[in-house]
């Protein structure tokens, strides 16, 4: 592309202090090094953990070095790539995850979960494997998030973050299984394994309770109840299969209550989308006493006490689900190529497609409930 090796001067949205709007920078991006790829960010989704990372610093929630670009849902093209790199090359359409898959160590080599070891530490630091990030702005370094940092129109990350797609996938809305749409459905498919003919609730109808409410159906549950404070969630949620919707605040009784009324007992699997202990505990009590299967699929790092021992011993199951329990690399393009063949819907889920100065913008959508996803198209 007549770019390789050289660094990239470009655009990117900065987080320069947590609690603060971003603002639209000229950045400079570096050539990848070994086992690297640098890739023209097509789009982004605007996840609810950048709006938490950025703004929630103060309540619970650990502040990640500033300045920071956010951003983990994106899609684009590979420009370059570093030494030793053979999976991608320029000219490939691919989705950075936030989730390595090296496919070498044991928890790769582990069917029993998508996490992998490789990188790990330094991507929760911001940086790349050799403890310093690939952007930098005004002279000083710019950590990105994850290692990943898609609301910039170029950005570098290991090689063993990077899913190849097919060549045909329609890029502004594919960048939604980086994260948000491959997570929920995935909870429902592959954490809870939800069985034919069963009753689910879902806590919480953003982009990642939608898409639980899709795994639910696609995984055939007879009864599929959404539970969201906003109202004008109830129609939306129809579309993707819910079908009975409450509001907790239209009752005067705790929603774990009022969901054991409507079921006979408890649900059979329930999902905390949000990322809120509160609403996990009440999750964790809507369904069944005897078999019941909470998945929790929302964020969090408040370290309140969730359940007691006497809320298992009779047969409840709690468990987590990250990324949805996708092998991240290999699962990704497969998700793709669903979406391509009508499996799985990703239109629905866009809302608002903003250029890459709306992203303040997005995140007021997000903050007052008006969006599912808006998509930053760089």
């Amino acid at each position: 592309m007549g770019t390789e090796n050289k660094v990239i001067k470009c655009k990117a949205a900065v987080a320069w202090e947590p609690g603060k709007p971003v603002s639209v920078e000229e950045v400079e991006v570096a050539p990848p090094k070994d086992h690297e790829v640098r890739i023209k960010i097509a789009a982004s989704g605007v996840c609810h953990t950048d709006l938490t990372y950025l703004y929630n610093c103060d309540k619970g929630v650990k502040t990640l070095p500033f300045p920071l670009i956010l951003g983990h849902e994106g899609s684009g093209v590979v420009e370059s790539v570093g030494p030793g790199v053979t999976a991608v090359q320029p000219g490939d359409k691919v989705i950075p995850v936030l989730l390595p898959h090296c496919d070498e160590c044991q928890l790769c080599l582990n069917p029993k979960t998508n996490l992998c070891a490789k990188n790990w530490e330094k991507l929760q630091q911001c940086v790349q494997a050799d403890g310093v990030s690939r952007v930098t702005c005004k002279g000083q370094q710019i950590y990105q998030f994850a290692g990943v940092s898609t609301f910039c129109e170029y950005t570098v990350v290991p090689e063993y973050n990077v899913a190849k797609i097919h060549q045909d996938a329609v890029l502004d809305k594919v960048c939604l299984l980086g994260c948000g749409v491959a997570t929920g459905y995935g909870a429902a498919l592959n954490a809870a394994k939800v069985e034919r003919g069963t009753v689910c609730a879902v806590f919480g109808l953003g982009a990642i309770g939608l898409a639980t409410v899709m795994g639910c159906k696609s995984a055939g549950a007879s009864r599929i109840i959404g539970v969201d404070i906003n109202s004008e969630k109830c129609e939306v949620a129809k579309k993707f299969g819910v079908t009975e919707f409450v509001n907790p605040n239209d009752h005067n009784k705790p929603i774990q209550e009022v969901l054991m009324e409507m079921t006979g007992g408890g649900a059979d699997y329930s999902f905390e989308c949000v990322g809120n202990v509160t609403l996990m505990r009440a999750a964790f009590e809507s369904c069944s006493i005897s078999s019941g299967v909470c998945v929790i699929v929302g964020w969090t790092e408040n370290n309140l006490m969730l359940v007691s021992p006497k809320d298992l011993v009779l047969g409840r199951t709690l468990k987590g689900s990250f990324l949805g329990g996708w092998k991240s690399v290999c699962s990704v393009p497969k998700l793709v190529e669903d979406y391509m063949t009508g499996r799985i819907m990703l239109d629905e889920f866009v809302t608002h497609t903003l250029p890459l100065e709306g992203i303040n913008q997005a995140f007021d959508l997000m903050t007052k409930g008006k969006s599912i996803r808006s998509v930053i198209k760089m």
